[in-house]
């Protein structure tokens, strides 16, 4: 069996690669939703530039392609594996749809919602709230957004 702090580094890892499919204009963010046994259920990238739609997070593209798969909106027992910190939507969408546990790699000190500027899937208020597993893998998902961001500035 699988520990879970290596099962968490691979599939922050199968995330890294997901983002490097991402159309070279969106940010490459890549996240992956695995069932409660292990198995990759969706993937999803940013899309916000390809497709003009400001919820083209790779977190929202894999939650709506994971419930698809499954038929139903409750991703119960679901991972959802993000190469960064999940933003105050993606948050919220992650509680709303169940998801058991979040594992990210980098920290978004100016707009995540998992830890840094807020902490949405923590809040007491709030009806579900899942297990998080973060900075998996840290140094290689900040590299690549920093290698993005020093080619692509805007």
């Amino acid at each position: 069996m699988t520990s879970r702090s290596s099962a968490n580094e691979a599939w922050v890892r199968r995330a890294l690669a997901v983002a490097g499919t991402a159309d070279p204009l969106d940010v490459p963010v890549g996240a992956v939703v695995y069932d409660a046994a292990g198995r990759e259920l969706a993937t999803g990238f940013n899309t916000r530039e390809q497709t003009g739609d400001p919820t083209g997070h790779a977190e929202i593209n894999a939650l709506r392609a994971a419930a698809a798969v499954l038929g139903t909106w409750r991703l119960d027992g679901c991972t959802l594996a993000v190469t960064l910190e999940p933003c105050t939507m993606c948050a919220g969408a992650l509680v709303l749809a169940r998801i058991s546990t979040v594992v990210f790699g980098a920290w978004e000190p100016k707009t995540g919602a998992v830890g840094s500027l807020w902490d949405v899937v923590r809040d007491q208020r709030l009806n579900h709230r899942p297990e998080v597993y973060a900075g998996v893998c840290e140094t290689e998902c900040a590299d690549a957004l920093r290698d993005w961001f020093q080619t692509n500035r805007r």
